[in-house]
């Protein structure tokens, strides 16, 4: 995993995951993502892009729905991009079938990925872009947000994957991930099922040995 942030703790890279594991029973469905109605994003016109959603799409309130139950997030206004990033990705159904894919125990669950070549379709077709980090708005890694990972790309300025996430569970937080990482958000429901993920057996890439789906992303009043 290529990457510029290590976890200071435990030395394990907060990075976004591409595929690490083959699954067997991959099968050839249709997209489940909406018809495109935006230009395919890509380092040059991303920012602008969500620049422009924002002003136009206010949601900043999401109910993530696992195998475990839910999790109810509310998105900040101070990082507009990040909020309009993951609410756009929201209505294009992207979340949905993603995992959980790296849980690490009193300290934080990340989701946005699998190992389901879906998810690289549905990628391909929105696009491949970053997001610049915002880290100097006040907001620290207490238990309970919700913030961005680095890309899986080595870059200087700390630069985060639009697809993925990850969640402070480690009680008291983990402030050392402060200034590195762009907090975007804070579980206002479901801390109980964040620490249900958060407890079950992995494997050493902390990958769970029994997939925790994410099986649908949606926007809630």
């Amino acid at each position: 995993m290529l990457t510029s942030c290590e976890d200071k703790q435990t030395k394990k890279k907060i990075t976004s995951q591409e595929v690490i594991k083959l699954n067997t029973e991959k099968t050839q469905k249709k997209e489940d993502i909406p018809e495109r109605t935006y230009p395919k994003l890509n380092s040059k016109n991303a920012m602008f892009f969500f620049q422009e959603y924002d002003k136009k799409h206010k949601e900043n309130k999401v109910r993530i729905t696992t195998n475990f139950g839910t999790i109810d997030i509310l998105l900040f206004e101070e990082t507009k991009y990040h909020r309009a990033n993951f609410i756009f990705l929201t209505k294009q159904n992207y979340f949905n079938d993603t995992q959980f894919y790296r849980v690490i125990k009193n300290f934080i669950i990340q989701g946005g990925n699998s190992d389901d070549t879906k998810t690289t379709r549905k990628r391909t077709k929105i696009g491949r872009y970053l997001l610049p980090p915002d880290t100097k708005r006040g907001f620290k890694h207490d238990r309970g947000v919700i913030s961005m990972p680095s890309s899986e790309i080595d870059n200087p300025h700390k630069l985060a994957s639009p697809y993925e996430f990850f969640i402070v569970q480690q009680h008291g937080g983990a402030h050392f991930l402060n200034g590195d990482y762009t907090i975007f958000g804070k579980v206002t429901n479901g801390m109980d099922v964040v620490d249900k993920i958060a407890s079950v057996e992995t494997d050493k890439a902390d990958w769970p040995q029994k997939n925790i789906y994410i099986k649908k992303v949606e926007i809630i009043n």
